[in-house]
């Protein structure tokens, strides 16, 4: 059952989209230096609670949580832009839309014993995009749970998962989770009747 307000083409649990060719970009990731994780972690935009001690490297963003179709370019964008858009073009081929956009595009590295905390993407800018995960480094005792079933997604694996649902993540295994995770929507979809009035109300607006 989709949740009020969020797009009815999202998922309400998980989709697999199948599997995609992540050996350019997982080699690349996997040299970042800890500097440069530390340094962008520390800047990152997307500061959550529930997200814990998880660190991101944010190449995309929101430029504010009420439009998804507003968005910009981090620094980082321009140098890994040739190795990330052939995967998010292989991973949202399933969905056959002619013009799309992604709002958000980030790493998220999650330590050995690490824990995302059960959640809901509560922004109303999560509620229209898909929200895709690509595992790049896993071991098989890493779980999702959405709405409180397990899942394990394969490394090079595309999934949609329902970020509308509670959904939280525990990494038990002996090495770190490093997913590419984004956002997708089709830009030729009609706007939820919802949005304009809420953009009326936002402070500044």
């Amino acid at each position: 059952m989709h949740a009020p307000g969020a797009n009815p083409r999202k998922t309400t649990t998980v989709r697999r989209l199948g599997r995609v060719d992540i050996d350019a970009l997982r080699e690349a990731v996997l040299r970042i230096p800890e500097e440069v994780w530390d340094a962008e972690n520390a800047d990152k935009p997307n500061r959550f609670e529930a997200l814990d001690r998880t660190r991101h490297i944010v190449f995309r963003f929101v430029s504010n949580f009420v439009d998804w179709r507003q968005s910009y370019e981090r620094p980082l964008w321009a140098q890994w832009r040739a190795l990330l858009e052939p995967v998010l073009a292989q991973a949202t081929a399933p969905y056959g839309y002619a013009r799309a956009a992604f709002p958000r595009v980030m790493l998220a590295r999650m330590a050995p014993g690490g824990i995302i905390k059960p959640h809901r993407d509560a922004n109303p800018a999560a509620k229209w995009p898909h929200k895709i995960h690509v595992p790049l480094l896993t071991n098989d005792k890493v779980t999702f749970f959405v709405d409180g079933i397990g899942y394990h997604f394969a490394e090079g694996e595309a999934v949609e998962v329902n970020n509308m649902g509670v959904h939280a993540v525990h990494n038990a295994g002996d090495t770190d989770r490093i997913h590419l995770i984004f956002e997708y929507y089709d830009l030729d979809q009609p706007e939820p009747a919802w949005l304009a009035p809420l953009l009326r109300s936002a402070p500044g607006a």
